[in-house]
């Protein structure tokens, strides 16, 4: 082959690569509007129905029809810590929805001296527009001043139990190595609260029996995928330094001795470095950071060529952003809907098929389907 042929073939290889990565031979999105007029909506969860069930950060609940007809506040919510990144945040259905009408939420849980993250149980009582029985059933065990890094997110793995995400509270960050403290985990609790037996930690002296993985700052985004059973989950990094993890029983992810992430005012590196051998290395860093939030993983019709993927929203670029996996790695990532939105705040797949976003900046319900 001639200089000038190798020249010719690799510019067409390089062209098409880029064509891939950009999404010019993906499927072409829509984007319609659902809803709109929600204040800083944070999570929601599909009714059997279709009607969609929303968490207002500033503390309220709200049933949403399909065709986006917005409810009254449910009455029943408990007071949350509404101040800075607190609030009210995820909301996950029963896995026997259809029978016990019961749903689970987490919160910023107001104290005496600040705040905890807390998940609760509650009855739906969905004509009275209410929650009853409303239940604490776990909270963390330090609640420091300040309005950062709730975590918060929600997630029910096929045996029934429920993973809770725990963000370090910030200024606290060094608690996330501290086997005694929540701060900074990612928990594994049964539906009234209590330990599983089989949680890595559940006969330890020295680790918190609930903890499942240590060593997060701040989660926001947690799904379980489809096909094996396993959580994953994503968190903020500092400055740069954003993850998507595969939370293993028992294990160190790192924060904040092993970190991509750099600080804020000095950019200066944090920690001993990016990797240890016996620090869980993530499957995807970004710097710098999109601010992910949300995360769902894609099993519709609607979209053929996006099965399997992971989608993830971004509080800081509003785009969405399609992972493409091949096992545990990722092989490919793609940004859409670049300015259709400000700040993304969670991804579900809905009933139909299609992809819901929250748009936090925006108060809206956003539908994504393909385009002509």
């Amino acid at each position: 082959m001639t200089h000038g042929l190798r020249q010719r073939v690799a510019t067409v290889v390089a062209v098409g690569c880029w064509l891939f990565s950009t999404g010019a031979w993906a499927t072409d999105p829509k984007v319609e509007v659902v809803a709109r007029g929600l204040d800083v909506p944070w999570s929601l969860a599909f009714l059997p129905d279709g009607a969609m069930l929303v968490t207002e950060r500033p503390g309220r609940m709200r049933v949403v029809s399909p065709d986006g007809r917005i409810g009254a506040p449910i009455a029943g919510v408990p007071r949350v810590h509404a101040q800075g990144q607190g609030g009210l945040f995820d909301v996950a259905l029963s896995p026997n929805f259809a029978e016990d009408r019961t749903v689970f939420f987490a919160f910023a849980e107001p104290t005496r001296g600040g705040a905890r993250t807390a998940v609760a149980r509650a009855v739906f009582e969905r004509e009275a527009n209410r929650l009853t029985k409303v239940q604490g059933i776990f909270a963390q065990n330090e609640d420091p001043p300040g309005g950062g890094h709730f975590g918060g997110r929600l997630a029910f793995a096929p045996d029934g139990t429920l993973f809770v995400t725990l963000g370090e509270r910030y200024a606290y960050r060094d608690k996330a190595q501290e086997p005694g403290s929540l701060l900074g985990k990612i928990v594994r609790i049964n539906p009234d609260g209590s330990v599983p037996a089989n949680n890595p930690f559940a006969d330890s002296a020295v680790f918190r029996p609930e903890i499942w993985s240590y060593g997060h700052r701040n989660v926001q985004g947690a799904a379980i995928h489809p096909r094996t059973g396993r959580l994953w989950t994503h968190e903020h990094g500092p400055q740069g330094g954003d993850e998507v993890n595969i939370p293993r029983a028992g294990r160190n992810h790192g924060w904040p001795v092993i970190t991509y992430g750099r600080e804020y005012v000095t950019g200066f590196a944090i920690g001993e470095g990016t990797t240890r051998e016996d620090v869980v290395a993530p499957v995807q860093v970004w710097i710098p950071s999109i601010a992910p939030s949300g995360m769902a993983f894609y099993t519709g019709e609607l979209f053929p060529r996006w099965q399997g993927n992971l989608f993830v929203g971004s509080l800081k670029f509003g785009v969405l952003v399609r992972l493409e996996l091949d096992g545990d790695k990722v092989v490919r990532e793609e940004r859409l809907l670049e300015g259709v939105t400000r700040r993304i705040r969670d991804v579900r797949q809905g009933p139909d098929g299609a992809l819901y976003l929250l748009d936090e900046g925006g108060g809206r319900i956003l539908r994504v389907v393909p385009g002509q």
